[in-house]
C-alpha cells in the first residue's frame, strides 16, 4: 500500500491499566470465508508507539463480509513482565458498505477489555 492510499480499516489499542498506548502489540486480520466457514488471514501488523496500526489493508481488497482482529494480548503483557486474563482479544464485525472508513479502538488492561466502532 502507497503512503498516499489510505486503510479503511484502522486500529488503536490503548493500555488503560498503566495510561499509556500499547506499542509494539502484534495483530492480524482475517475475513471469513463464508462458503466454507473459515477464517482466512489477511495481514499481519504491530502497533506503532502510539499504539497504532494502519495500513491493515488496501480500499480494493476492503469489500462486504464478516473480518475479525486478533490481538495478542498475551504476548504484549508478557513483554512488559506481566500476566493477564486474555491471552488474545479476537474482535469479530461485519462490512457493509467497505466505501466507508472504520476505525476499531482496543481499550485493555490485564483483565478486562473493551471495543467499539470509531470514525
Amino acid at each position: 500500500m502507497t503512503a498516499a492510499e489510505s486503510s479503511p480499516l484502522t486500529t488503536h489499542v490503548l493500555n488503560t491499566g498503566d495510561g499509556v498506548p500499547a506499542a509494539r502489540m502484534a495483530l492480524s486480520l482475517h475475513r471469513l470465508d463464508s462458503s466454507m466457514m473459515i477464517w482466512n488471514m489477511l495481514s499481519v501488523g504491530t502497533t506503532n508507539g502510539d499504539g497504532r496500526c494502519s495500513g491493515l489493508i488496501s480500499r480494493a481488497a476492503f469489500t462486504p463480509g464478516m473480518y475479525k482482529l486478533r490481538f495478542e494480548t498475551g504476548s504484549y503483557w508478557e513483554s512488559l513482565g506481566q500476566n493477564c486474563f486474555y491471552p488474545y482479544v479476537e474482535v469479530v464485525f461485519n462490512i457493509n458498505d467497505p466505501e466507508q472508513r472504520f476505525h476499531l479502538p482496543l481499550l485493555m488492561s490485564r483483565f478486562s477489555y473493551s471495543t467499539y466502532r470509531g470514525s
